[in-house]
């Protein structure tokens, strides 16, 4: 089973987002495309610079900061996901467990039928 968090948005503009939690293996293996496909241009310009820096690294270490890095996009993908929902007024308003997305988007809009205007959105 999976864990999502729900983000929504009321008002005249509704919206309602689920971002699942754990770990990303796509934001790992193709980090700033991964970033670009999800909308995050602040992390994807943080992503640019951090990178810039590790190349002017020294040779043992450009690869190894390079790793850590991607790991550690891969751990963080999802935080910097809801951060940006943040940002653009989403407020988280709860969690839903469930095999998959469309099982928690459903379960979602059983428990919560005010978020379905955002959901179809």
């Amino acid at each position: 089973m999976r864990v999502f968090t729900v983000h929504a948005r009321g008002g005249d503009k509704p919206r309602t987002e689920l971002v699942r939690e754990g770990f990303s293996f796509p934001a790992t293996l193709f980090g700033p495309l991964w970033l670009l496909w999800k909308g995050l241009w602040l992390a994807l310009l943080g992503y640019l610079i951090l990178g810039t820096a590790i190349a002017f690294l020294p040779d043992p270490w450009e690869g190894w900061a390079g790793l850590a890095m991607q790991l550690l996009l891969g751990f963080h993908a999802r935080d910097l996901q809801r951060w940006t929902l943040r940002r653009g007024g989403l407020v988280e308003t709860g969690a839903v467990v469930a095999p998959d997305e469309e099982l928690a988007l459903l379960r979602l809009l059983r428990a919560r039928p005010d978020l379905a205007r955002g959901a179809m959105a």
